[in-house]
């Protein structure tokens, strides 16, 4: 199927929470990475990026958080937070998240993953999520372009800039997926990149606080972090439920499309009741 447009029509803002880490993880380790590794996404039309600097300004001002240049969501109070979740909820845009829970992985070095994101590479973990992001996201703009305009539309991915990350490695890696699903060779095979939608050329790394998109990602990423972290946040579910409105849907459903648990099945990770509130609200299923 051939994409006859190759301006971006879609652009996908990603961000995250918690670190990548998993040589030593808390809470199993006293010191140690997040229990948590939190990849967001906020997809939007590139028609609409210009209006986004605006819908943040209008958000500040409507919580009365215009102290700074940025909006800065982990240290709004409780009620700035949800209410800053339920107008984000009213922008036209579609939220990915992939929630990592660690613990499984603590000490887990894949040597084949790191060889292939390069030699001795440490990022392996954050890219395998953001590949399970990539799936959903790529997918929901295909299925939508294909719908509205009969053909594949490009989706640009702009990325929350990383100390020390090397994205030129993940970069390598999406092209070897993209052939892999070219070539149905993929070995995970649930879901896969949709190459359609994908170019190695529409790709742009930035400092979260030089783009609208990226503070917006960031918001998403923070709602969803402090509802399943109960050790560095003070745990609150209402701003992830509140960004309901705009989850990303596969059908009615939103749970491991709009939001995706790592590891599974969901019991693997050994969750208390307060981490699974959030996951039972958008309807992950615990045996």
């Amino acid at each position: 199927m051939a994409t006859q447009n190759s301006d971006p029509e879609y652009i996908l803002f990603i961000d995250e929470a918690g670190d990548d880490g998993l040589k030593r993880v808390r809470p199993i380790d006293k010191k140690g990475g997040t229990e948590w590794l939190c990849i967001s996404g906020f997809l939007i039309r590139n028609a609409n990026e210009e209006k986004l600097a605006s819908q943040l300004q209008a958000i500040r001002t409507d919580i009365n958080a215009t102290q700074s240049d940025n909006l800065h969501f982990r240290k709004l109070s409780p009620t700035k937070k949800a209410r800053a979740a339920e107008l984000v909820a009213e922008i036209p845009s579609r939220a990915f998240v992939v929630l990592s829970n660690k613990k499984n992985m603590r000490g887990y070095s894949n040597i084949k993953a790191a060889e292939r994101h390069g030699e001795n590479s440490v990022h392996w973990f954050y890219n395998f999520c953001v590949r399970l992001l990539l799936e959903r996201a790529t997918d929901y703009c295909l299925e939508t372009s294909v719908k509205e305009f009969g053909t594949p539309r490009i989706m640009k991915v702009v990325f929350s800039q990383r100390g020390g990350h090397r994205y030129g490695q993940t970069k390598a890696y999406w092209e070897l997926l993209k052939l892999q699903a070219n070539a149905k060779t993929t070995f995970l095979k649930k879901r896969e990149i949709r190459p359609e939608v994908l170019r190695f050329d529409q790709v742009d790394y930035l400092p979260h606080y030089m783009h609208a998109g990226l503070q917006f990602a960031d918001i998403v990423a923070s709602a969803f972090y402090q509802a399943v972290d109960t050790l560095d946040t003070r745990h609150d579910p209402v701003p992830a439920q509140r960004l309901a409105p705009i989850m990303a849907r596969e059908g009615k459903r939103i749970f491991d499309y709009g939001i995706v648990l790592q590891p599974t099945p969901p019991e693997k990770a050994q969750l208390t009741d307060c981490q699974k509130e959030i996951l039972k609200f958008y309807g992950c299923r615990f045996q």
